[in-house]
């Protein structure tokens, strides 16, 4: 008599740990706060004209920045509710407190909804029509990333650099202050260097792992991303140039040239930004000047020469 072996189930994956701390701690762990640092860029325009430093402008600031964060607070509670199915299937996105289980779907959604709809209107009251109807339009472009066109082709590079763009934006609208065409191709066209390097990063060291990282790198060729970086990275520089050599914003009562200088440490950074992109190490932009000192020094010589250009010192 034959005896029978009884065939086991194959184990399901273990569910993912729920992380320690509650959904108050939870909800601030979705909103994403390494990625607040972004939002500086708010004081970019009112910096580039010369008109940071007055109260009403620093109050300004304080309060766009702070809605800025619930607007993209607002998107990454949608984002992690709508893909916690997927998160969970993800080595290192199932961590996240929404696919935890730490914070419910529901609550996710409710949360991001409410912020979604308060800050235009916070905006609209507090600042101008024009702040609340660029937060709007951040909120939609967005949230139709998360739901489709992150998986299209190009169109999903030139979102993620609209956002920086409209971050840069945000602050010269809510306090008036014209935006110029240089600041505008430099600012877009420097975002968008970041974002394809980013990208071209991320392809060169997930090459072969199919599944581990984001499905749209399949799509796209290592040779396509260096084109991309390497052709934002040109025009930002000469959109730069363009503006330090312009004759009629060159001042005649400063120390020094510190227009025309300012462009020798703006290449030198896009230069040495460019080693990073060119390896494949380079990740977040923040993470990028925080870990390299002779890129943050040389950002802040930068910083000091410009700042001695628009101040006409």
């Amino acid at each position: 008599m034959t005896e029978r072996t009884a065939v086991l189930p194959a184990p399901s994956p273990a569910p993912p740990a729920v992380a320690r701390g509650g959904v108050a701690l939870g909800l601030l762990r979705t909103a994403r706060p390494r990625q607040w640092v972004k939002n500086v860029l708010v004081v970019a325009a009112p910096a580039a004209a010369g008109e940071l430093f007055s109260r009403h402008a620093l109050t300004q600031l304080a309060l766009v920045f702070t809605l800025f964060t619930a607007s993209a607070a607002a998107v990454y509670l949608v984002n992690d509710a709508r893909d916690a199915a997927a998160d969970r299937a993800h080595p290192v996105k199932r961590h996240r407190p929404v696919a935890a289980g730490q914070v419910p779907v529901p609550l996710a959604y409710a949360v991001g909804g409410v912020l979604a709809v308060l800050a235009p209107v916070l905006a609209a009251w507090l600042c101008s029509p024009l702040t609340s109807a660029l937060l709007t339009a951040y909120l939609g472009m967005q949230l139709a990333y998360c739901v489709s066109l992150k998986h299209v082709l190009v169109v999903d590079l030139a979102v993620v650099t609209t956002g920086f763009l409209m971050r840069a934006m945000i602050g010269g609208l809510a306090l008036g202050i014209p935006l110029s065409r240089w600041f505008l191709i430099t600012t877009g066209f420097g975002a968008l260097f970041m974002v394809s390097a980013k990208r071209y990063s991320e392809a060169v060291q997930m090459a072969g792992r199919a599944g581990a990282t984001r499905a749209l790198l399949t799509e796209y060729t290592t040779g396509y991303l260096r084109f991309v970086w390497q052709l934002a990275a040109g025009v930002a520089v000469l959109g730069y140039c363009l503006w330090a050599l312009e004759e009629g914003g060159v001042a005649s009562t400063s120390v020094l040239p510190w227009r025309q200088l300012s462009m020798v440490a703006f290449i030198l950074a896009v230069l040495r930004y460019a080693v990073f992109a060119d390896r494949g190490t380079a990740g977040e932009p923040e993470d990028v000047v925080l870990r390299d000192r002779a890129l943050a020094l040389i950002g802040l010589v930068w910083l000091a020469m410009y700042g001695l250009a628009v101040a006409n010192w």
